[in-house]
Parts: C-alpha cells; structure tokens; sequence
C-alpha cells in the first residue's frame, strides 16, 4: 500500500514523513522542491508475532505502507498542484493531506477546513481537465459506447464540486475508470499538524491529529523511550500506530495470514474479497487453480498449537469459492498447479 501525503507550504508535511517513517528528510521552504521522499514502515501486528512464537519460521512478514512525501514545486495561476505534482499523486493508492493546524510564522490563525477545501478544489480541477478532454476525443470520433454517459456523469459531478470517491457508480464503471488514475477518486485522509500543547485536544471532524515536529522527535528515538514521551503528551501510542488505524479504516483494509514454519506473514486486502481473490494476493496461479482454503481463527491456532489440534476440536474449517475473507483468518490454500 502506497499513500502519498501531499499539503500546501508551511504545513509542515515533511515532518509529518518524518514522524510516521522515522526518517530525516530536509524540511522547511525549498528543502526538497521537486524532490519526492519515500519511507516504508512495517504495521505492527500482534497476530504474526504471536503466530511467530508459536511456528519460530525462517522469515516473519508484517504488511507495509510506503509513504511517498509528494513535494510541491508550484503550479501555474496561482496553483500548488503542478503536472510532477499531479503525476505523482496519481502514482499513490491512497492521499493524505496535511493541514496546518498551528499559527503561522506570521501569526495567521489555522483554517484546516478551508485549506483541505482549497486542494480538494485543485484535485477537482485536474480531473475535470482530463474528463473534458477525453469527452472531446469521444465526441471527435463519434463514439456510441458506455464510456460517454460515464463521462458525462464525471464531468456534472466535477463542476459541481463533488469528489469522484462521492460518486455511485456500478463495478464495471470503476473499471473502465482505471487507467485514468483520478485524484479525487482516491481516498483521502486529512491529517491536522498541530502544536505540542494540543496534540492530545480533539481534532475536527474527519480529521487525525498529530504533533508533527514532537512526533517526528519521538520517531527518532529509541523504542524503549518513545512510550515514556507519548505518554507525557496524553497519547496512547505514537503516530505511525494511530495514523495506520485511520488509514486502515478509511481503506476499508483486512488482513488475512498465512503460517508455518517457512514464514508467517500478514496479507493486506479490501474487505469484502472471496477467498480466491485473497488468494492472488499471494499468486495469481493460486487464484486461477483454487479448490479449497483451510481456514482456522488466528486465535484458536495460536491456543491449540497445531492446525491438527485445531481440525480435532473443530476449530479447522473448509471453505470453498464464495467465502468472504475474514479479519485475522489464517489460510492454506489447495489449489491446482
């Protein structure tokens, strides 16, 4: 899973990829114009390490999120989002805005609805841009097919002002919509970058908050301090963990396991997929041989030990094309080579 975190200057986003990937990117004005920064974190979670304990495997896997700090280089009249800036927003699964949320260097209060506003409305106009023009080709060579009223439909949603994630439309349309790379038919998640002092305050609704400058601080501390420092602030956990809940949940992302004594691994997937589409997760040979998925609950494996154990006490089920993956099942695939 890729997320890029975009913003405008003075938001402070850098810091923001620096709290949640513990790295040490140059901030401040022109510290990295034109310049993209990537960091990859590991998801903490306490099922494959419990899964690792119990099979002690070659190799332990925890899924990864790349954040890609997409830096701005200025766009024409009056616009931050130029054609690199567009380009490498539309190479990111999901966005991340970072809102300012503290005074500015001149004292200017914080507007975090406005400001996500105003970049929403620039994403909008970079679809609005590439819907009309393919309009224009369609139209140029008389095409009856699907795609016209789709784009019709894009293009009213657009004008008035609503994101293409907000717009209703059928499995088959979304496909055809694929290889445009919409921005606004991305997730976003609004992050507010706020001052030390109110990083434990509630932030506005839709939005996460977070210290950025005392949290990209405690990134770069040794794990066994970084507890101590959170919760000198009010908080629970540092950002990375409350930062993956929210991405998690706006991406409606599950995670399904596999184990044994060659790996135990976590599979990020969408909610909602058959067992064989979690299954080409892993290979699309597995996919398309598919006969069966041995599922048993993380929690009953890790009790009873063994999968043998587990089939014994009924806790090992089979499951066949159409079962809906769960959060926290592990998996063996059967299938034909």
């Amino acid at each position: 899973m890729k997320i890029g975190l975009v913003g405008f200057p003075g938001s402070g986003k850098t810091t923001v990829f620096n709290a949640l990937t513990g790295l040490s990117a140059g901030t401040g004005f022109g510290a990295a114009r034109g310049k993209t920064n990537l960091g990859t974190v590991k998801v903490p979670d306490e099922r494959v390490v419990a899964l690792a304990n119990l099979f002690h495997p070659k190799k332990t896997t925890f899924a990864e999120i790349t954040f890609s700090d997409v830096a701005a280089a200025g766009g024409a009249h009056g616009q931050s989002l130029d054609d690199q800036t567009l380009a490498a927003m539309r190479e990111v699964d999901a966005l991340c805005q970072v809102v300012r949320g503290f005074a500015d260097a001149a004292g200017a209060p914080p507007s975090p609805l406005t400001e996500a506003r105003n970049l929403e409305d620039e994403m909008n106009l970079a679809d609005l841009i590439i819907v009309e023009k393919r309009l224009e080709r369609l139209q140029r060579e008389k095409s009856k097919s699907a795609e016209v009223p789709l784009m019709e439909t894009l293009k009213s949603a657009l004008e008035a002002g609503t994101p293409l994630r907000r717009v209703e439309l059928s499995a088959d349309q979304w496909a055809m919509l694929a290889g445009f790379r919409f921005l606004t038919a991305k997730p976003l998640l609004l992050v507010l970058n706020v001052a030390e002092s109110d990083a434990a305050a509630p932030p506005p609704e839709g939005f996460v908050a977070l210290a950025g400058q005392v949290e990209m601080d405690i990134a770069q501390m040794p794990a066994e301090e970084q507890q101590e420092f959170v919760a000198s602030l009010g908080l629970a956990e540092p950002a990375i963990g409350r930062f993956i809940h929210a991405a998690y949940k706006l991406l409606d992302l599950i995670s399904f396991l596999t184990a044994g004594e060659d790996e135990c691994r976590a599979w990020p997937i969408r909610r909602g997929l058959t067992a064989p589409k979690a299954a080409a997760k892993i290979h699309s040979d597995i996919e398309r041989g598919f006969i069966r998925a041995e599922v048993v609950r993380w929690e009953d494996l890790v009790h009873y030990g063994s999968e043998a154990k587990c089939r014994e006490a009924g806790k090992l089920r089979s499951e066949g094309k159409e079962y809906v993956v769960q959060d926290g099942d592990v998996i063996n695939f059967r299938f034909n080579v």
